[in-house]
């Protein structure tokens, strides 16, 4: 059995830079030219110069939370989309709502090659719980799965007794959906005593997906299998056998930046997952900003895949808090951090001694701490407009879990 999808999930690391660099470069042109809002965006973006990492880092990060009211304020898309009614292949919609297109490209979310790696292959026959109306996560693993040649039964969700009868009669190779509902479906079966010895793999998403749930479905005989996915970008990132972390999707750059900035992270360090579509020519996003966290692995991959890896969903970077009446945001401690060169890391905790709100920032700082109290402390209230108390640690005290802001207040 062939083990990986194609030749391009083992290229030199340093091809594949180059590969994609000159791929990045055709996709900021082509946005620039068929979007309304990323050629506004980007109009003073020469797009032969972006020959590095560090160049793209350059670029402004437009983040899912602002996508909301981009597209409220430009309909349906924010401007952001380069295809027209009929040119699209479907609409949907994520809560918000939050539209995306679906273009005609097969396997246009690039979700065959995580089904490759969980084990599918073509003849298979694919049962296929996401969602069918509204969301696109049924369409997404259905377009993969057709990619791949394998057929699909669009199971949806709900009516468990109806998949499980579904399953018996016609023996699906595999399950695609989220975890706890291929736990709900086992569990129906055994209630009925209904045996499901074809099911051998499984490729889940959609929510955490525990070790506990993974080595209880090994335990059947059910290989399972992650993929980590949204409606606007399509696959970022997928679980190989060797299972030690996500494989970075190869249509895709993924960069893991300081939340509230655009600024990359030291690898291993938790930050915000920035991606760049390389392939969406439809709805070409340009640095866009998931709201998720997650951290580089070090190396490749065991299983001969050698593009980076990323930890997996740590949680969500958007961790926007209201004190006193006023909001307080990620991009506010940064700029604060930023004042103040001496100052590494920093986070924002938020508590309320007495009922009062309270806001202390912690930083790291390699000496002389105190020398600097005040004038950090000055930009808290001119940055925030908030009184806020400043605590210093030693460079690497404060925990790498990606929080820039810490609402720890407890009401009673």
């Amino acid at each position: 059995m062939t083990e990986h999808f194609d030749l391009l999930e083992t290229r030199d690391p340093e091809l594949r830079e180059r590969e994609q660099m000159a791929a990045l470069r055709r996709m900021v042109a082509h946005a620039r030219a068929s979007a309304p809002a990323s050629a506004q965006l980007l109009a003073d973006v020469d797009p032969e110069a972006l020959t590095s990492r560090e160049a793209l880092a350059r670029l402004p990060v437009t983040r899912k939370s602002e996508l909301l009211d981009l597209q409220r304020a430009r309909r349906p898309f924010g401007g952001f989309a380069a295809t027209r009614w009929g040119a699209a292949r479907r609409v949907f919609a994520s809560p918000g709502p939050l539209y995306e297109p679906e273009g005609a490209r097969p396997d246009y979310w690039r979700l065959a090659r995580a089904l490759f790696a969980a084990g599918f292959r073509a003849g298979d026959l694919v049962h296929n719980c996401f969602s069918y109306h509204l969301a696109p996560a049924g369409s997404m693993l259905e377009t993969g799965a057709h990619a791949l040649g394998c057929t699909v039964f669009p199971g949806g969700t709900g009516q468990t007794e109806l998949q499980v009868q579904a399953m018996a009669d016609l023996k699906p190779a595999g399950y695609v959906g989220t975890p706890s509902f291929l736990k709900i479906i086992l569990e129906k079966a055994d209630e009925q005593g209904v045996a499901l010895p074809s099911l051998a793999k499984a490729l889940v998403s959609g929510e955490a997906f525990p070790p506990s749930l993974r080595d209880a479905l090994a335990a059947r005989g059910i290989a399972g299998y992650q993929a980590y996915a949204t409606a606007d970008l399509g696959c970022i990132a997928y679980e190989s056998p060797a299972r030690e972390g996500l494989v970075v999707e190869e249509g895709v750059l993924v960069e893991i930046v300081r939340p509230g900035t655009g600024d990359p992270v030291a690898p291993g360090e938790v930050g915000e997952v920035v991606v760049t579509a390389l392939a969406n020519v439809d709805y070409p996003l340009i640095r866009f900003g998931t709201g998720d966290l997650s951290a580089l692995l070090p190396g490749v991959s065991p299983c001969g895949r050698t593009n980076m890896r990323i930890k997996g969903w740590m949680g969500r970077a958007d961790q926007t808090t209201k004190v006193k009446g006023m909001f307080v945001h990620p991009s506010q401690v940064a700029a604060i951090a930023k004042r103040h060169p001496e100052v590494g890391r920093a986070r924002l905790v938020v508590d309320n001694p007495d009922g009062n709100d309270r806001m202390t920032l912690h930083v790291e700082v390699r000496d002389n701490a105190s020398s600097h109290a005040e004038a950090i402390v000055a930009s808290i209230r001119e940055v925030t407009k908030l009184r806020g108390e400043v605590a210093f640690r030693a460079p690497g005290e404060l925990p790498n879990d990606g929080k820039v802001i810490d609402d720890v207040r407890k009401y009673v």
